[in-house]
């Protein structure tokens, strides 16, 4: 394995990956030499700052850098034959998305994007009990920090729930309304979209990263029943009609929720796919489709702000 990136979050993968059996580290890469040298250093593995250096040496690599790098960086390790663990955005366009999709496919690779909320034990829980979304609510408040910026907070933070809004309606968009400020960035550091499927379904999201405190939360509504979920706790609150007695009752759901790491899954679960040569959870296709839901909530929200200037 290659780490491309040992920020924060490169840093983690790193950590991951070195608890996992037959996993041998062969080196971090980072512009920041000195951040790659205090990484390898505890690790006992090289140093580089040009991820070129890792080609031929590695069987398969996390890429954790800024997004306006996803594209090269990938599509290097791509035509190299190395397996590929890409952060998400998956890339700043649709048609470099398409570029690196294609190009594992013809080459047979493993290509994943890094939502790490899909490996959220509440979320995992989720999948048993909803059916057919009406309603969608989410909500993703976080304080500021510098890192992340790069892209705005659609791209940043709320992605995160248009994947999984995506991977439960099921149901192709009809219509997109948007807002979205500027507070502390000269990109939009606060958003909110509401997003019409064809299947009746509406999704309502929040998204900010200049709040006092962190939030992350999503609530379905349906047929079936309700479903809260709360990331940060890693919790699942599940509600279902009854009838007993002619009488409509709401009970509670009992579901078991198997505790565990998400981020620690993710990379258990990319590791899998590339030995046993199986897909991934969270496919570059999956990757496509919540950045062209969040491009397209990037451009409603251009358009309104130059109908109210």
């Amino acid at each position: 394995m290659g780490v491309v990136g040992a920020g924060h979050l490169g840093n983690y993968h790193l950590q991951k990956y070195q608890k996992i059996d037959d996993i041998k580290i062969v080196g971090v890469v980072d512009v920041l030499a000195q951040l790659a040298r205090q990484r390898a250093e505890v690790l006992q593995c090289a140093a580089y700052t040009d991820h070129h250096a890792l080609l031929g040496l590695v069987d398969a690599v996390s890429i954790a850098v800024p997004t306006k790098f996803h594209y090269a960086i990938t599509k290097d390790f791509l035509e190299a034959g190395i397996d590929v663990l890409l952060e998400k955005p998956i890339t700043e366009t649709i048609a470099q998305a398409d570029e690196l999709i294609s190009l594992a496919e013809k080459k047979r690779l493993i290509f994943q994007i890094g939502f790490v909320e899909r490996f959220n034990p509440a979320v995992v829980a989720l999948e048993k009990v909803v059916e057919t979304p009406l309603f969608i609510e989410a909500h993703r408040l976080h304080p500021f920090f510098e890192r992340g910026t790069d892209v705005d907070v659609i791209l940043d933070l709320m992605i995160h729930d248009l994947d999984i809004i995506l991977k439960f309606v099921k149901s192709p968009v009809k219509n997109v309304e948007a807002v979205g400020v500027s507070v502390l960035s000269d990109k939009v550091d606060i958003a909110n979209a509401r997003v019409t499927f064809e299947s009746g379904c509406v999704a309502n999201i929040t998204a900010s990263r200049v709040t006092g405190k962190t939030l992350q939360k999503i609530r379905f509504f349906g047929i079936e029943g309700y479903h809260a979920v709360d990331f940060g706790k890693r919790e699942l609150l599940s509600l279902k009609r009854q009838t007993v007695n002619d009488t409509v009752e709401i009970v509670e759901n009992k579901i078991d929720i198997n505790m565990h790491d998400p981020l620690d899954e993710e990379i258990r679960s990319f590791v899998r796919a590339v030995r046993t040569r199986t897909p991934p959870v969270v496919s570059g296709q999956d990757g496509r489709r919540s950045l062209g839901l969040g491009l397209i909530i990037a451009e409603k929200m251009r358009l309104a702000q130059e109908t109210t200037q």
